[in-house]
């Protein structure tokens, strides 16, 4: 049949919508490809701490891929994660040296308090150049500094009322518990990281000067001198279990004693200094050894009477950025503090940009004591390096028993071209400047003893004693290798020795250097040996190792550690032993 002018009528709209379908997708198609071209980006780096750097990522990743514009450009955000101290440190100095060269110097900067950003304005005025970081910043989440209690000990001191900083931490190291009527419990130790690479750890020493002097803002130097005042803090730092590098790691091996069923080493720590949501991470499984299984006992937050600290989780944009990246941080920045945004902040416990609790937050960390604090002002940033100094000799002093391994592959194995035995040697003697005149430090060295020998593995070559730090590098200097690893009798002689040599007032501590395994038939059941050091909470005596070298039995190193609540440090990577050494020492 031939077709009519009124067959070619009834499929002219339906040619049309198969025309303006084909140009609709079309133009979808050409506004895809142009959208996923962001070759013409601004690009904008970005360094958060890195409580928030893996969220901090994702929501960088969201923005980009939102189709956001500004002033009709768009921006591709790239993050790395790097501690505030660390980054700190980077943007006084060489940025690729101290900050790796894999992390590029960035544009922003999202340290965990404004603390941090006082205290490179400080070093830029000492250098006598324009300050990086003059402030003051905005916010993108907030979290107060809490003492965080297991609930059943956080209940009796409930029960007190209002107690302050010094009711708490400052219990007697003698009466312990006995003075909240629980002499059971015995003594009380609370766990906090060190001032000087931890934003926890220092805003727990600031609020500690705040309590001590019944103020809230305007700390003086004289404040800081004043004699009731260094008494105050001197009797909170005489219950610090040991300084750790990074509270994370304490409150993640609270939380394996806690779910532990059989051969728990327990913990020694009655409280942990921390920020709110990490409190908050612990309760809801976050920083378990199997993520989401929820602690028996739950932490609660005390907030002191006096008030606290607030980590403020600044938003900083450092001069090196250009116009065009200035324009784009403010607009990273507009994106975060939107509400989507903010409520991914809140599931991870933060309160949001203008320091407000979600309700499931104060639900999960002890209740309706969380908005009713006040925030201590922070101090100027010559008032904080003064307390710092200060702190350096008021903290607690340590007794400390270094062995060093000192077998053949020691010195069989190249590092470069130096020994494994002179680099290490050379990582403690640097770090030890790092303690106080005042500490306690002995030296073993270990390898295996002769054949026939009736010598024992080990061999003193420094008695425990206050350090020389010159004579003591001086014989580490002099240390020779040869022979096989006698790892496991070596760390129970020295947990034994500092047993019988073991000072309340003191941080006690075996410190093991070692790059190989377990290699003495006498003494190789770790079994048994991780049940003679297991720690006894009224005596503790922690263990800490470095893993030097691949040959390190890291495992095994690790598991020893955790058996007395001490930590591994890994520097298998032998590039890694002088960071290794300034974490591990930081802890004294």
């Amino acid at each position: 049949m031939a077709s009519g002018p009124s067959t070619a009528r009834r499929w002219l709209p339906v040619a049309i919508a198969v025309v303006v379908g084909l140009a609709v997708i079309a133009g979808a198609y050409l506004y895809v490809r142009l959208d996923d071209d962001r070759s013409d980006c601004v690009a904008l780096d970005v360094v958060s701490s890195t409580e928030k750097n893996v969220l901090v990522a994702e929501l960088a990743d969201r923005y980009d891929h939102s189709g956001r514009r500004f002033g009709g450009k768009c921006a591709d955000v790239t993050v790395a994660g790097l501690t505030s101290g660390k980054a700190m440190e980077a943007l006084d100095g060489d940025w690729a040296s101290v900050a790796g060269g894999a992390i590029p110097k960035p544009q922003v900067w999202l340290p965990t308090s404004s603390l941090w950003t006082g205290q490179l304005q400080l070093r830029d005025q000492a250098a006598r150049r324009p300050e990086q970081t003059p402030g003051p910043f905005p916010s993108i989440a907030n979290s107060p500094l809490v003492i965080a209690m297991p609930a059943t000990k956080a209940r009796i001191l409930q029960q007190q009322g209002g107690l302050g900083w010094g009711d708490i931490l400052g219990m007697s190291g003698d009466r312990g518990w006995g003075t909240f009527g629980k002499p059971e419990w015995k003594r009380f130790t609370f766990g906090k990281d060190n001032p000087r690479l931890s934003t926890s750890g220092l805003a727990a020493t600031i609020a500690t000067y705040y309590a001590a002097t019944g103020t809230s803002s305007d700390l003086t130097k004289a404040d800081v001198r004043r004699p009731d005042v260094t008494q105050f803090v001197r009797r909170i730092e005489a219950n610090v279990s040991h300084y750790s590098d990074d509270v994370v790691d304490l409150l993640k091996s609270l939380a394996a004693a806690d779910l532990s069923q059989v051969d728990s080493a327990g913990s020694d720590l009655s409280a942990i200094v921390t920020q709110e949501e990490l409190v908050y991470l612990y309760n809801e499984g976050r920083l378990s050894p199997h993520v989401g299984d929820k602690p028996h006992e739950p932490l609660v937050a005390l907030y002191p009477n006096e008030g606290t600290f607030n980590l403020d989780h600044p938003y900083v944009v450092l001069p090196g950025a250009s116009e065009a990246q200035r324009a784009a941080a403010a607009d990273f920045l507009a994106f975060l503090q939107e509400d989507s945004q903010q409520r991914a902040f809140a599931e991870l416990g933060f309160r949001d940009h203008e320091r407000v609790a979600a309700p499931e937050l104060t639900a999960v960390v002890g209740g309706h004591e969380a908005a009713k604090k006040d925030y201590f002002l922070p101090p100027s940033p010559d008032v904080v390096q003064d307390i710092l100094d200060s702190w350096a000799t008021l903290r607690k002093k340590a007794n400390i028993l270094m062995a060093v391994d000192v077998s053949g592959s020691m010195v069989s194995n190249k590092v470069g071209s130096r020994t494994r035995l002179d680099v290490a040697t050379d990582a403690a003697a640097k770090g030890l400047q790092l303690l106080n005149s005042e500490d306690q430090v002995g030296l073993w060295s270990f390898s295996s003893e002769k054949q026939g020998s009736r010598e024992l593995p080990y061999r003193e070559q420094v008695a425990l004693s206050r350090l020389d730090a010159r004579g003591f590098a001086a014989r580490l200097g002099g240390l020779q290798a040869g022979g096989a690893t006698a790892l496991y009798t070596t760390i129970r002689a020295a947990h034994r020795y500092m047993l019988d040599h073991y000072d309340r007032n003191r941080i006690n501590a075996v410190v093991v250097l070692t790059d190989g395994e377990n290699e003495y038939a006498k003494d190789d059941n770790l079994a048994r040996l991780l049940k003679d050091v297991a720690l006894d909470p009224d005596r503790p005596v922690k263990i800490f190792c470095i893993a030097f070298d691949k040959g390190s039995d890291l495992a095994t190193l690790d598991a020893i550690a955790k058996a007395t609540t001490g930590k591994t440090f890994d520097a298998q990577d032998p590039r890694l032993i002088d960071e290794a050494f300034v974490k591990l020492l930081s802890s004294f």
